[in-house]
Parts: C-alpha cells; structure tokens; sequence
C-alpha cells in the first residue's frame, strides 16, 4: 500500500513495497518524481541495502560460505511495515527474518523515515545490529526525477551542477559495470555543471566523488528544479536507461559501490563496507530540495 504525507508545499506518497517513493508533488500540482514508465525504465526512488551495485555472479563469501544477493540488495523487494506515522513524517521498518538470513546472515533492523519541511524532504537511513557479530552493508538511494519538469522544455536544457567547481574523480566500470580502479578525473580543469545529454548515459552510469555534498538539476530556461545534499555518502551518481531518450535522470547518492571485476567479494574484506558492532546503530541519508 502507500502511504501519503503532506505539508502546504509538497505532498509525497511512499510504498510499503521497498519504502520507495512514489511521488513528489508541489502545490501546483507538479510532479517531480519519475513515474516508472516501464517502456525505459519501472523504478522510481529504490533503496539500496544490504549492497550498492552488483556483486559478481551475484554471490559473496562470509565465513566460508557462499551467498547471493540481487543487484543493490534485497530492501527493494521487501514489505516494510509502518513503525510511526504523522501528518508530515512516516518511519517504515525491515527487520530480519528468515528470507534475508538465508541470503545475508545477519540481524538487523533497517528504518527509513521521510520528514517533509517546507520544500524540502529529508530521506533517513538508521541500520541497527541486532546479532551478535559486526553487521557489514552499505547504503545508498536512487531516486529519478522527471526531466523536463516544464512544459515547452527538453531533456537538453536541463543540467546537473556542483555548488562549487571540483576536481571530480569518476568511478571506472568495465563494460559489465564493475569496479576496474582506475578511475580517471572526471573533466581537465575541474566539474561544476554537467549539461545533460542522452548519449552521456550510452555507457551507463556516471558515478563520481571527490565532490560537494550538494547537486541541483535545474535549467537556465525554466524556473523549476532539484537540489540534494548528501553528507554521509561518498558518491553521487547520474543515470537513466541505456541508449535511450528516456525523460528522467537518476541521482543517486551511494555510500558504496559495486564489487571489482572478475572477483568474488568476501564480505569481511569487501571495499568500503559499514562495519557496525553489536548492539550499535548507523544514520545516514539524504534531502530532496523542491524548487
């Protein structure tokens, strides 16, 4: 089901199925959130947990064994249930059971709680250890956002930029998209502004770091726009379906990113991985500024 939270600017709807949003609305009846056409692409806002990315051949090793995970991990597909609900927040909780232990053996409890104030909707993650070893995942969002957000406007006229001009290093993928390490500046002579182009995403997703915190897709012909800051996460990346014209773009902060190519990740090992103790919790997120 989904649940609706609103204040006098924005009216968002989240599912219970992934605790993924639906639909980011102003109060002139703008939406701003992809709908999920699935002629490119069916997903809106997906959370990724207990991974980011793809693993290889889809498996991990912990402790000797053998496991395996879908691509960004199993929180997509599970039912949250509601834990607190007002007028303008809603918290959604996973909690482990048996399916996840099967496939990822730990014990946890995974909350997602959207708070809306004024234009803005904050998006928080807490991870809590509820088992007896160090939980290990990683964290990370992907929400699309529908571009033009105008009438009369294109995809073309519309770009991402920094706050501040940076020395932007993009993540390297093979052509499966895995990690290669050997990520290259992303622009000579710095990134602040990124014009949007279809053929950018040709090769998939442009993943960077070294980067502000904030990112804000906008266009100097419209007055309606996007910012997200993302404290806690080192990466930000752009996207939309492959070799397409599709009308969005992804912008997805990750606290993580996919295994390397050609290798079976162990999780103890596994690069750049939260290790939370038993009995801690763990916050991160990210806020969606409506323009």
């Amino acid at each position: 089901m989904n649940y609706t939270i609103q204040n006098e600017q924005l009216t968002v709807e989240i599912s219970d199925l992934g605790a993924e949003l639906m639909s980011i609305k102003s109060n002139d009846g703008t939406e701003y959130l992809w709908q999920g056409d699935e002629k490119y692409w069916a997903g809106r806002a997906p959370i990724m947990f207990p991974i980011c990315g793809r693993l290889w051949e889809g498996n991990y090793t912990y402790l000797g064994k053998t496991y395996s995970l879908p691509n960004h991990g199993f929180a997509r597909k599970s039912l949250f249930t509601l834990k607190s609900a007002a007028k303008s927040f809603i918290t959604l909780e996973l909690k482990s059971n048996e399916d996840t232990r099967a496939v990822y053996p730990f014990d946890f409890v995974f909350d997602v709680t959207f708070t809306l104030n004024e234009s803005k909707l904050d998006v928080k993650y807490e991870v809590k250890n509820q088992g007896e070893n160090d939980l290990i995942f990683s964290v990370g969002g992907h929400p699309a956002f529908n571009v033009p957000l105008e009438k009369g406007l294109s995809f073309e006229d519309y770009y991402v930029s920094f706050d501040r001009t940076c020395d932007a290093v993009r993540v390297d993928f093979s052509d499966t998209c895995f990690l290669t390490h050997n990520d290259p500046i992303y622009k000579s002579g710095g990134t602040k502004r990124i014009d949007l182009r279809h053929d950018l995403f040709d090769n998939d997703a442009i993943f960077l770091y070294n980067v502000p915190k904030k990112i804000s897709l906008g266009s100097d012909k419209g007055t309606k726009g996007v910012t997200l800051t993302y404290e806690g996460m080192k990466y930000i990346g752009l996207w939309h379906a492959v070799k397409t014209d599709a009308p969005y773009v992804c912008i997805e902060p990750w606290s993580s990113v996919p295994a390397t190519d050609g290798k079976t990740d162990d999780l103890m090992t596994k690069e750049e991985m939260i290790h939370l103790p038993c009995g801690y919790s763990y916050k991160n997120g990210y806020a969606i500024e409506i323009k």
